[in-house]
């Protein structure tokens, strides 16, 4: 190898880390966690990793459904998707960074105050519940509803809506505030986010965390990167460890 090329070498080397890029993969429209202005707190967080990395943050636009992981992280589309659950076995989860829980959503002025899954009113009311695809897979809520015999008062909503209008995920929110139903079952976060626009005071009421020995209600959230990239994994457990305060921070602006 002449002087040249290993000059060549040893200058791409010692390169500023501020010429790498911090490649994420994210949903467009998936509010309160993110969109394509970058207006959601997953936005927030990855862009203070890569200032504070000095990397150039890209995005890979791709709506959070069933099979994102294999088309954006597994393909090879970026590096990390934020927001992903701590348990999901197809990527590195890196350390969890938030917990939520799903919660009851009923209107102030019902007064209805209902806190756990063996309320009587449940077997009258009507009910929202998030479902997850197109095939109406059951999130945790419906399956504790179901166990009870709790079906035909209940009204599935997709948790991804239509992409086609900018709030997909409100709807069922909406419909408690209309009065199109009594009281939905909405994951924490997005329940957060559409109440507080919500035209009428509603009320959000944790659900218990644990419905039997096998169906939590609560769960961990983490990054995501893939399953054979200790160093990025690594790089950013230390950055969540050290920065748990600037995090907390930017969830709690988003409540």
């Amino acid at each position: 190898m002449g002087r040249c090329g290993l000059a060549l070498i040893l200058a791409l080397a010692a390169a500023p880390a501020s010429a790498a890029e911090l490649r994420v993969c994210a949903d467009p429209n998936n509010m309160p966690f993110s969109n394509a202005k970058g207006e959601g707190f997953e936005n927030k967080i990855v862009e203070r990793i890569a200032a504070d990395w000095g990397r150039t943050l890209k995005y890979t636009w791709w709506a959070q459904r069933r099979g994102n992981v294999r088309s954006t992280l597994k393909a090879g589309e970026c590096d990390l998707i934020p927001g992903i659950g701590s348990t999901v076995e197809m990527v590195g989860a890196t350390r969890p960074y938030y917990r939520a829980r799903y919660v009851f959503v009923t209107r102030a002025d019902r007064g209805l105050d209902i806190a756990s899954f063996d309320d009587p009113r449940l077997k009258t009311l009507k009910i929202g519940v998030q479902m997850v695809g197109d095939d109406g897979s059951n999130t945790p809520p419906a399956h504790a509803l179901a166990k009870r015999g709790i079906v035909d008062n209940v009204r599935g909503y997709l948790i991804y809506g239509d992409y086609a209008e900018a709030d997909p995920q409100a709807a069922i929110v909406r419909a408690v505030a209309s009065g199109q139903i009594d009281v939905a079952l909405v994951w924490g976060p997005t329940a957060e986010w559409y109440a507080k626009a919500s035209p009428v005071p509603l009320v959000l009421t944790p659900t218990p965390w644990l419905d039997g020995p096998q169906l939590p209600m609560q769960f961990d959230v983490s990054m995501g990167v893939r399953r054979e990239d200790n160093k990025l994994r690594t790089d950013l457990n230390a950055w969540l460890g050290a920065h748990k305060a600037d995090v907390d921070a930017i969830l709690a602006g988003y409540r």
